[in-house]
């Protein structure tokens, strides 16, 4: 049971590490130097539902290391 979980935690981060590469922040160091202004943007589409997997895999993520910590 404990390789299962280990496994599907293992599966869960490699998932979570793509999901956040694939967002397009566009913004780049273009802020840190005082260029493009603050331009408020809805999420649409793809970007919405990525937005949405990295929370729910995020909580995913911590529920299975919670359980490996109170595992024997």
């Amino acid at each position: 049971m404990k390789q299962l979980l280990q496994f599907i935690n293992i599966f869960v981060m490699v998932v979570l590490i793509i999901i956040v590469a694939l967002q397009n922040k566009s913004s780049g160091l273009s802020n840190v130097f005082g260029g493009a202004g603050n331009i408020v943007q809805t999420r649409r589409g793809l970007d919405k539902w990525l937005f949405y997997a990295t929370i729910i895999l995020g909580i995913v993520f911590l529920a299975i290391n919670i359980g490996f910590l109170f595992s024997k």
